[in-house]
């Protein structure tokens, strides 16, 4: 894999990350959404996860935003304070090159750092390479939901994936 930098997301690099995620808009199934954050909404997100001690990672090559990874709590509710999930986008000119395992390595260690003591990651559509992605790093498949989603004309599933972090459940939380 060429030289690239992980670090943590600033508003600077809204723009990046908000073309990023629009590809996927536009052409895939990861994601649901079909209008795509602007790059004010994406900066608003940026500064959100900052201020709630969240992890927001980008990738970059010779200083170019090529991915990005954040996580937030599963669910607003008290109960799901240590338990978070993920999304990560690279690129499209980047994919199969190892960015993405070692961009979602970081952020394993970055949410363990936050606090967090499980991820979930939901791979929408089913998308293969998200679900080999994860499973690569240990994530086990929680569960799959049947044509929740509707895109591009047709069903699509969702499929959950979770990996403890740190002690997981043995320890009661911070």
């Amino acid at each position: 894999m060429p030289e690239v930098t992980i670090r943590t997301a600033v508003e600077g690099d809204a723009d990046a990350i908000a073309a990023i995620y629009a590809h996927h808009v536009r052409h895939g199934t990861a994601t649901f959404d079909t209008i795509a954050r602007t790059p004010a909404e994406t900066a608003a997100k940026i500064v959100d996860c900052a201020n709630r001690g969240w992890p927001f990672l980008v990738v970059a090559r010779a200083d170019v935003v090529i991915g990005y990874a954040y996580a937030t709590q599963f669910r607003d509710r008290p109960a799901y304070v240590a338990t978070c999930e993920n999304s990560i986008y690279l690129h499209p000119d980047h994919l199969g090159q190892g960015v993405g395992k070692a961009l979602l390595a970081a952020l394993l260690v970055a949410a363990e750092q936050a606090g967090f003591r499980q991820m979930i990651a939901v791979a929408g559509g089913g998308e293969p390479a998200s679900v080999a992605l994860h499973a690569s790093l240990g994530f086990t498949h929680a569960g799959t939901m049947r044509s929740v989603g509707r895109k591009f004309g047709r069903w699509l599933d969702t499929i959950y994936l979770q990996i403890a972090l740190g002690d997981g459940d043995a320890t009661p939380p911070a």
